[in-house]
């Protein structure tokens, strides 16, 4: 079992930038599979990256590729998500979650464990 910790968010102006990130516990980080979702009220859990396990992939969807880069530290138990040009649409709680020996999946079902969430919110 693996308890996810993300810290990181705040206010920030658009075209700004932010860096999340995600610690775990446990010993065995380097086995997840880790992807970063957000959640706006009203809407879906959506998936926003994902590193595989073994950290040679990623993963970005249309709406963030180019702005935002995961990356993934494991003698450090942690995950960062690095959110640059920031727009307003970007509001939204941010979850981080791991997926044990798992391929990269864009659907929340696929996470077995899910951190508390940061808030991100991007003034115009």
């Amino acid at each position: 079992q693996v308890q996810l910790v993300e810290s990181g968010g705040g206010l920030v102006q658009a075209g700004g930038s932010l860096r999340l990130s995600c610690v775990a516990s446990g010993r065995t980080f380097s086995t997840y599979t880790m992807g970063w979702f957000r959640q706006a009220p009203g809407k879906e859990r959506e998936f926003v990256a994902g590193v595989s396990w073994r950290g040679g992939s990623t993963y970005y969807p249309d709406s963030v590729k180019g702005r935002f880069t995961i990356s993934r530290d494991n003698a450090k138990n942690t995950v960062y998500l690095q959110m640059n040009s920031l727009k307003p649409e970007d509001t939204a709680d941010y979850y981080c979650a791991a997926d044990h020996w798992g391929n990269l999946a864009t659907n929340p079902g696929h996470y077995d464990y899910w951190g508390q969430g940061t808030q991100v919110t991007v003034s115009s």
